[in-house]
């Protein structure tokens, strides 16, 4: 019997988990858990698959007001492919996301910019469907630079973020400690209908089974808010940081000395990913 605590950096930029799975960090190991803070309860909510993309537009600089038609504009190239995006939603499925910004602008206004950067974060609650959605918004870099002459260079960040695959037997015991220590979790409803973000942990789960809850923390903040980040430091916020820590616990216990249940955490970890992969039809 072995329980290791393993610290993951670089959740929200790099994907450290991944490069520990990549290491073997996570090899011989048969059940992981993390938790994470939000505005609920849940033992499980749809982190989606996600994919950052680096798009560079280089054009040809000259004097915005003597010579403009010498110039070859980046920032018409950003600018169209912030547009081309704004209208692609019209065709995007309601559990697509795309958001960014435009990181370099260009220099001065008397100069035609020439060169501008976006950064956009592409989102789907699937790896399949996140391969579709990359190729569309692609194609809306790709036509922006041919619209204005301008060369273009698009650059998929190091790693892709997974989706976290359920584990059904996991859930279900987890949530049975939480309601022994009092806590109060979302409906079935919230969890099908509602959408959460990305994490490198999903990677994880493609690996091994995984249980992923989210906590309440005392506070309606939302995330990545400066409301949130006071709320996550104070003195409230540790009593269900705590409780959670101990239900995660008792589930690590039930995994360990109840009879049968790791092989069920072991089937469903087989028959999600299967599912996942497009190996067996849907339920």
């Amino acid at each position: 019997l072995q329980i290791t605590v393993l610290g993951t950096p670089a959740e929200e930029q790099g994907g450290g988990k991944i490069d520990l799975i990549n290491a073997g960090a996570f090899d011989g190991l048969d059940v992981v858990f993390m938790a994470h803070p939000s505005q609920e309860n849940a033992a499980y909510l749809p982190d989606v698959a996600e994919h950052d993309v680096t798009v560079k537009y280089y054009g040809k600089a000259s004097h915005a007001a003597a010579y403009p038609w010498e110039g070859v504009n980046a920032l018409d190239a950003a600018v169209l492919a912030y547009n081309n995006l704004s209208v692609l939603r019209q065709q995007m499925k309601p559990t697509w996301r795309v958001h960014g910004v435009i990181k370099n602008g260009g220099v001065k206004p008397n100069i035609i910019p020439s060169y501008t950067e976006l950064e956009f974060y592409l989102r789907a609650p699937s790896m399949k469907d996140l391969c579709v959605l990359t190729e569309k918004v692609e194609n809306c870099f790709r036509s922006a630079a041919v619209a204005t002459g301008c060369k273009v260079e698009i650059k998929g960040g190091e790693n892709d973020y997974y989706n976290v695959l359920p584990n059904k037997s996991l859930q279900k015991v987890y949530k049975e400690n939480g309601k022994k220590l009092g806590i109060e979790f979302i409906s079935e409803d919230c969890i099908s209908n509602g959408l959460s973000g990305s994490t490198d942990f999903g990677n994880v789960t493609f690996v091994v089974p995984g249980l992923h809850p989210y906590f309440y923390i005392g506070s309606d903040a939302l995330n990545h808010t400066e409301q949130y980040t006071e709320a996550a430091g104070s003195q409230n916020a540790q009593f269900y940081a705590l409780r959670t820590a101990k239900a995660l616990a008792m589930t690590a216990l039930d995994v360990i000395f109840k009879p049968g249940l790791l092989e069920e955490v072991r089937e469903d970890f087989r028959q999600v990913k299967l599912k996942e992969e497009g190996q067996i039809n849907p339920v």
